[in-house]
């Protein structure tokens, strides 16, 4: 009994030990998803095969990141992926920069710490437009939970020169845990031909996924009937949410489709959804024919 207990503390220490090695060795490498591939692999050299536990490196429950709007988390499997980087795309008046804030505002209200990147809101008017959801962001300000960053496109070019500029300045000081860019869609306008973009695209979502934050970006594009045309974005993406702002007769619909979760079983039906006075609202049902 006594060997029993031995052999077990020594294995646990082990993992312990491959862990903690793992991660030193990997600070250094780029990625999310280099770096996760590599504590594996390192890990496996100290412990060997036999050692090393189907559900040593899996994805937690605690990884999903709760976006808090109802009805959403259930689509894509109980929320993000955790550091994942998540666009949502849409035309005017879709709900593209509500969606976002009502996703950082879940998690200040646990705690979690927000930046909200913008190249087109100005402050004031954007905390008077909160308001009308409950949302008191100026309170969240002076609690230290919220960041809002006025950015302009060209800032944004130099900071993929510098390799992180005031944004990743921000996310380190303050451990920013959910980001949001609203919108790409003028970051995209700074580059001339589609090389140059992709390439530009490339290097922004490689910057993102290093600074270890849940992301959401928005891009201003009316997606009805065509689907989405950034084809460098789409792949990018961990995740593609589509808002359509749909006419219907004498009226507009609302309605969301979730078209990409890497690495997660989601609902690919049409649903329709509200703004209302606590945020947004997505229908239990999905939409028929």
């Amino acid at each position: 009994m006594v060997k029993r207990g031995k052999k077990k503390n020594s294995n646990a220490l082990k993992k312990k030990a491959a862990k903690k090695i793992a991660k030193k060795v990997t600070k250094k490498i780029g990625g999310r998803r280099a770096r996760k591939i590599a504590k594996k692999r390192h890990a496996k050299k100290i412990l060997g095969k036999r050692h090393l536990k189907k559900n040593f490196f899996r994805r937690k429950e605690s990884d999903r990141v709760v976006t808090g709007i109802y009805n959403f988390d259930g689509l894509i499997g109980g929320g993000f992926e955790k550091n994942s980087t998540n666009l949502v795309v849409g035309g005017s008046g879709a709900g593209k920069t509500i969606f976002a804030t009502h996703f950082l505002v879940e998690g200040m209200k646990k705690g979690e710490k927000g930046l909200y990147v913008t190249f087109e809101e100005k402050k004031e008017q954007f905390f008077e437009n909160m308001k009308d959801f409950g949302w008191d962001l100026a309170d969240y300000e002076k609690k230290g939970l919220f960041t809002f960053l006025e950015y302009s496109p060209h800032k944004v070019k130099t900071m993929l020169e510098e390799g992180g500029g005031t944004i990743e300045s921000v996310i380190l000081k303050k451990k920013i845990s959910r980001m949001v860019i609203d919108s790409i869609t003028s970051f995209e306008l700074l580059f001339e031909g589609e090389l140059a973009k992709r390439e530009a695209a490339l290097e922004l979502f490689g910057m993102i996924r290093d600074w270890d934050c849940t992301s959401l970006l928005t891009l201003d594009e009316n997606v009805e009937g065509k689907g989405l045309t950034s084809g460098t974005m789409e792949f990018e993406a961990d995740s593609i949410i589509l808002l359509y702002y749909i006419r219907n007769k004498n009226e507009r619909q609302r309605r969301i489709e979730v078209v990409k979760m890497r690495g997660t079983k989601h609902s690919s039906s049409l649903y329709n959804f509200e703004i209302g006075k606590r945020g947004i609202i997505i229908g239990k049902s999905a939409v028929r024919g």
